[in-house]
């Protein structure tokens, strides 16, 4: 959570007051760069879980923690569901599917006969994800769960179809996600990843672990692709999105 001031995030995502952010190709440091904000962390706490969850989700993220998932965050999940319902989503995939949490949060704003493709390479994940969606009464032609590795369920579905891909896997194959979503996507489609700034370490230049290393190059390279409009929000622990040019 954040504290009244703040300009960088430590190992764990806290804040650290009165420090100075790296500097970056997009955010270079000089000495007036420093950020101050009025957010205290109850206007976090308060921001993040804005939308509440209902039971369904409740339950989900509870079969979550006992299979030793993590899933999005309440304040990711809103916003997954805020954009599917802004483009209108008919056609959505997720890698990764848990629990249901995130599946669930898309498939209420997708269009009412919108479909979501799953992927996800354990099929008792799959099996509470079902569970959930029925809990939820989503219809069972709404969705379709493929169990199998990403890498090799991608490549066989089909060019251009999908209107939001949504990347929460193995965040050392984010790179390979991102060249499928775009494959996959529709003009001005959307791609989001999650855990994009993993729990304050991708900010934090000291960290060299493969997957810090592999999120932050990951950024980077979204954010200088000349095709892509790229936005970084800190919901969670990072959703990064990314519209496809129309």
């Amino acid at each position: 959570m954040l504290p009244r001031s703040f300009s960088a995030v430590d190992r764990d995502g806290g804040a650290v007051a009165g420090t100075r952010l790296p500097a970056s190709p997009a955010w270079p440091e000089t000495k007036e760069t420093v950020i101050s904000t009025g957010l205290s962390p109850q206007s976090w706490a308060y921001a993040e879980h804005f939308v509440p969850e209902d039971d369904v989700l409740r339950s989900a993220r509870a079969r979550a923690e006992e299979v030793g998932v993590s899933p999005i965050g309440a304040g990711g999940g809103a916003t997954l569901r805020f954009l599917a319902a802004l483009i209108q989503a008919q056609s959505v995939v997720e890698i990764g599917t848990g629990t249901g949490v995130s599946g669930l949060w898309l498939l209420r704003g997708m269009a009412p006969n919108g479909v979501l493709t799953s992927v996800d390479l354990e099929p008792e994940h799959q099996r509470l994800a079902r569970e959930t969606f029925t809990e939820a009464g989503i219809a069972p032609q709404r969705y379709r769960l493929i169990c199998g590795a990403a890498l090799e369920v991608l490549p066989r579905l089909t060019d251009g179809a999908y209107d939001l891909v949504l990347c929460d896997a193995a965040k050392g194959e984010y790179d390979d996600y991102l060249r499928q979503a775009l494959r996959l996507l529709r003009p001005g489609g959307l791609v989001a990843l999650d855990n994009a700034l993993w729990h304050g370490a991708v900010a934090d230049p000291a960290q060299r672990d493969p997957e810090t290393v592999s999120l932050r190059e990951l950024g980077n390279s979204v954010r200088e692709h000349e095709a892509l409009l790229p936005v970084l929000l800190p919901v969670g622990d990072g959703l990064l999105v990314a519209r496809t040019a129309p």
